[in-house]
């Protein structure tokens, strides 16, 4: 079934248009299932479970984080991962970069927009993006390849319209002021029930989850 569903959605998919598999809760067994099928990117959502698959499957296939990154977490994530899209701070940048800095890497990462100006949400507010970006620019093991969002919790995939919108014009946005050290390359937006609203609105990586392995189990 993995197998099937990948090549369906990949073949759906618009050229430009990535597909990074979302593999919270799954085994390596499933996501090499998805790897044979086409997938190139894998997206994890907490660093425990990343090296548990990272350490099976290795480097046949680059590795997202597009979860919320612990700061205690960060030396490890950097071991592993090809790209962080869920920046939101300078001070968890900061340690990304230190910790970069200390293996000789340069870590490309994605700013978590919170789109939806949720209080409780992490990402860093629209009005805020660009004066972080500069920030981060500042940094010498650190790229910034665009941007992420999430958008708010709905049952209606249509309701998240207007976040991936507002994304968008801030990566256009942000591409127009040519600021150094942001390359604007990947706009992340779009999960299972949304990814193809997404895409019409932009999104050039879409973190599909359920659509490629079945529901979660979480027992």
């Amino acid at each position: 079934m993995i197998r099937e569903e990948v090549k369906m959605i990949l073949a759906g998919l618009p050229q430009g248009v990535t597909l990074v598999g979302a593999a919270k809760t799954r085994t390596p067994s499933e996501i090499m299932e998805a790897i044979d099928a086409g997938l190139t990117i894998v997206g994890e959502n907490y660093v425990q479970e990343a090296e548990q698959a990272f350490n099976k499957i290795g480097n046949r296939v680059k590795w997202h984080m597009i979860g919320h990154l612990q700061k205690n977490k960060v030396k490890k994530a950097v071991t592993i991962f090809d790209m962080i899209e869920t920046i939101d701070s300078m001070k968890l940048c900061t340690l990304v970069d230190r910790a970069c800095k200390e293996m000789g890497k340069t870590m490309p990462v994605l700013i978590e927009i919170n789109s939806g100006e949720e209080d409780q949400k992490a990402g860093v507010m629209p009005d805020s993006a660009i004066t972080l970006i500069k920030e981060i620019a500042t940094l010498s093991n650190i790229r910034v390849m665009g941007l992420m969002t999430m958008g708010p919790l709905t049952t209606d995939p249509e309701a998240l319209r207007p976040c991936f919108r507002k994304t968008r014009e801030i990566f256009d946005h942000i591409k127009d002021e040519n600021l150094e050290g942001a390359e604007m390359k990947y706009l992340s937006m779009g999960m299972s029930d949304s990814y193809k609203i997404a895409i019409e609105e932009g999104a050039n990586l879409v973190r599909i989850g359920t659509r490629l392995f079945g529901a979660r189990d979480y027992k």
